[in-house]
């Protein structure tokens, strides 16, 4: 009988520790999460999605083949009809202010992802298989390089699809065409409409800047220190004024003021070779 009693007994402490144990994981699971967000509580509904425009494939960030950890990956030629369901998880302030795989900043705060395999930039939109809220990013990065992963997102892309507690979720990953829209809706790749190829080839000539110039704008960050980061970074771009100015919530970077066309188009040029960024042209 003691030695029934004392088998129960030791299952039943083996029991505990083992629930203790379970317990105390998923805790530092909790904590690693947290951890990696801001610390304090953010309103994501000032932030609005990525909006898709069209963008040279950059060098940076493009490399094919590319091999991480030993595993080889071939990027597709084109986002078009591009459609996945999988695992998505997110990035935080451990990488925020770092430099992406295409040299632009990670920002925490923008709408941005990492693929492993889709054209930089891309743009898709993610939707949660679990609650069916759905985000539209831009992809600037590579990764996530987990075997069960189809897509990293940034902390506020995870925030707004309502998985940046647990970690992951199950999405539905789709490309969306650029600048597209069919009845104000974005139209996504696997519907897309060509344009025509005189369209394509057809230059616009800048008018003439106002006297008193024009501003790029080249990026906008929730925290000063991501835009002030990238204030350095373009510094030896340019003999032009650099600012970083608070709009709201946001830190906008911008150069100027740009009086001449053609500076104007080499800046731009040459911010986008560099950085991988579209910079675009604040009027007065």
């Amino acid at each position: 009988m003691n030695t029934v009693q004392s088998k129960v007994n030791v299952e039943f402490i083996l029991l505990i520790v083992c629930a203790v144990l379970i317990q105390g994981c998923s805790q530092i699971n909790q904590v690693k999460d947290v951890k990696d967000g801001p610390g304090r509580e953010l309103d994501v509904s000032s932030i609005p999605d990525a909006i898709p425009r069209m963008e040279p494939i950059t060098v940076a960030g493009n490399k094919n083949p590319y091999t991480v950890f030993g595993k080889t990956y071939h990027l597709l030629p084109s986002a078009e009809k591009y459609r996945q369901v999988g695992i998505a998880s997110w990035y935080g302030k451990k990488f925020h202010g770092n430099p992406t795989s295409n040299g632009e900043i990670y920002d925490m705060y923008a709408m941005t992802g990492a693929h492993k395999t889709l054209p930089i930039p891309s743009y898709v939109r993610v939707t949660n298989l679990e609650n069916n809220r759905s985000i539209v990013i831009r992809i600037n990065d590579r990764g996530p390089f987990h075997r069960d992963r189809i897509i990293d997102l940034s902390y506020v892309g995870a925030l707004k699809l309502g998985f940046a507690d647990q970690g992951t979720a199950r999405v539905k990953v789709q490309a969306l065409m650029p600048e597209t829209k069919l009845n104000g809706q974005l139209v996504e790749l696997d519907t897309q409409i060509q344009p025509q190829p005189e369209t394509r080839r057809k230059i616009v000539d800048l008018p003439k800047l106002p006297r008193g110039g024009v501003f790029l704008q080249i990026g906008a960050f929730i925290e000063r220190s991501g835009a002030e980061i990238l204030k350095e970074k373009i510094q030896p771009l340019t003999s032009l004024p650099i600012e970083v100015l608070q709009y709201k919530n946001l830190f906008k970077v911008k150069i100027g003021p740009i009086r001449n066309n053609d500076r104007l188009t080499m800046l731009q040029k040459k911010v986008n070779e560099k950085f991988g960024i579209a910079p675009f042209i604040l009027w007065p």
